[in-house]
């Protein structure tokens, strides 16, 4: 009853359950005002670049770091360059792919486990007796594979099977690598306990892997390993003015639990706005966090800080009504949020110049970042205000 708002995050092989998302939908019921979110290879991966501190340091010293995180299941890539996260990615090779009980018997043997057992010819069953030959063999092979796929260009083709994703393409100029995960544990020496895994062999060969002298990227200390995932929440509410918003429709109001994303543009200044670049910005930000556009309702936030001519907002718009070419065919609501008081312009200029015909809901005065979910109550009269409440699973530099 004390609790006011927390988050529901389905993570890794998690996702892969069928009964996860009815679980976590029921605690998010249950627990109060929760967000409940499936986080993707990619979102995943961003998760685990702030959370070890890899985005933090990236920022502090202005250089590209390459984030590891190295799970149960799977094993996240993130390239970080000034405090940006450029580039995700994700491997299937974890230290859980492969449990065993206390009688050396496999209690738990994951697809990718059984692949990779199968690639240095060894046929695994549940319930057979694996020798401690068989897990460092296996441990050994994942450990080549995690530096391979981050180091060789082109791919060997077994390498290349494992990405879950597409493989990080702009891998030149590291000027460091931090790891992060359950396997960071063992990277860093902070654990030295083994559970019936392969976690702790796979740490230690990546650890004398990376300790050799031809290794070519030193590396950092991570400010979180197993925990670099773990989230906080907070949640406060604003009420944002009816003199600048516009909603098409108040009867689209409320909406609840959208997600926020911050396409990566620059709309500082007076200089011209390229609507392609913009466009592009839109439909990268989306994969960026596993969502389809056209299929994912969400709140497209923006930092306006630049002259509001004409010019500027109608190449704005035309960005915006191509980036959200699906989303506008099928006939979903546009919800965007800026901090400059440009929302009521921006809304007309989509309905009366475009010729949209989607709900538009359009406000300001509110900054917004992604890893944050916001819910939009009802149009409050006389005032024409709406509240926000503003939810935020991830705390910024």
């Amino acid at each position: 009853d004390e609790i006011d708002t927390g988050a529901v995050i389905l993570t890794g092989e998690a996702i892969r359950r069928e009964n996860a998302r009815a679980i976590a939908n029921l605690l998010a019921v249950q627990g109060g005002n929760f967000v409940c979110a499936s986080a993707g290879h990619n979102m995943e991966s961003l998760l685990a670049a702030y959370g070890s501190g890899a985005v933090q340091l990236s920022y502090n010293r202005g250089c590209r770091i390459l984030n590891i995180d190295i799970g149960g299941g799977t094993t996240k890539l993130a390239l970080v360059e000034n405090g940006r996260v450029r580039e995700t990615a994700a491997l299937y090779a974890g230290g859980r792919l492969l449990v065993v009980d206390e009688n050396g018997r496999i209690a738990r043997l994951d697809p990718g486990g059984e692949h990779i057992a199968n690639l240095l010819g060894m046929s695994l069953r549940i319930g057979e007796v694996v020798t401690a030959d068989q897990m460092n063999r296996m441990a050994s092979w994942m450990a080549d594979a995690i530096l391979t796929a981050v180091l060789k260009r082109p791919l060997p083709s077994e390498i290349e099977q494992l990405y879950l994703t597409d493989p990080l393409q702009d891998i030149e100029h590291v000027d460091g690598i931090m790891f992060s995960g359950g396997v960071g544990e063992y990277i860093y020496n902070r654990e030295d306990r083994e559970f019936g895994d392969l976690g702790k062999l796979l740490g230690t060969f990546l650890r004398r892997k990376v300790d050799r002298e031809d290794f070519p990227w030193p590396w950092l200390p991570a400010g979180e390993c197993i925990r670099a995932t773990v989230l906080g929440a907070s949640e406060h509410s604003v009420q944002v003015s009816g003199n600048t918003i516009f909603i098409s429709d108040p009867e689209l109001l409320p909406v609840r639990n959208l997600q926020v994303l911050r396409p990566d543009c620059d709309l500082r200044g007076r200089g011209e706005i390229d609507s392609e670049k913009l466009a592009q910005a839109i439909r990268d930000h989306f994969a960026l966090f596993d969502l389809t556009e056209g299929e994912a309702e969400v709140a497209l936030a923006f930092n306006w800080t630049g002259e509001p001519s004409y010019e500027r907002v109608s190449a704005f718009v035309r960005g915006l009504e191509n980036g959200l070419r699906s989303t506008i065919q099928n006939g979903k609501p546009l919800v965007l949020v800026f901090d400059g008081d440009i929302a009521r312009t921006v809304g007309a200029l989509l309905q009366e110049e475009c010729g949209v015909n989607n709900a538009i809901l359009s406000i300001d005065g509110i900054t917004l970042q992604d890893f944050e979910f916001i819910d939009i109550g009802e149009l409050l009269e006389p005032s024409g205000t709406v509240p926000v409440t503003i939810k935020s699973l991830i705390f910024r530099l």
